[in-house]
């Protein structure tokens, strides 16, 4: 299992037109092929104008698979054309559970699972 982290960066005042952007049009179509979403936050201290996402993927392979599911769908190409002019600059690091944390990051994602 692992588990990516994203962080975006937004122009300032664009982040608000992002976040409705996705509710409307991006996050339906994320979730159809990305549904271990584990986290959404939006930054109120430190660097703002933020989000950082986190997303559980099984393995590597899945992580590639999922998402290239995702970006051959016109819907979320569309979706990006209109949010990527509002960001500023995108970060990804993909991390591993600590040992003791694998067994709650699987039952976690398989909750998840179980309720699409």
């Amino acid at each position: 299992m692992i588990v990516e982290q994203r962080v975006y960066t937004f122009h300032p005042g664009k982040l608000q037109a992002f976040l409705e952007i996705y509710e409307g049009e991006g996050r339906a179509v994320q979730m159809e092929y990305l549904p271990h979403l584990l986290g959404y936050y939006v930054a109120e201290t430190g660097m703002l104008n933020r989000i950082t996402t986190l997303w559980g993927y099984p393995s590597m392979q899945a992580r590639t698979e999922m998402r290239a599911a995702l970006f051959d769908d016109p819907r979320w190409i569309e979706y990006l054309k209109k949010v990527r002019p509002l960001m500023a600059t995108q970060e990804s690091v993909l991390l591993q559970p600590a040992p003791f944390y694998r067994e709650s990051l699987a039952r976690m994602m398989a909750e998840k699972e179980t309720r699409q």
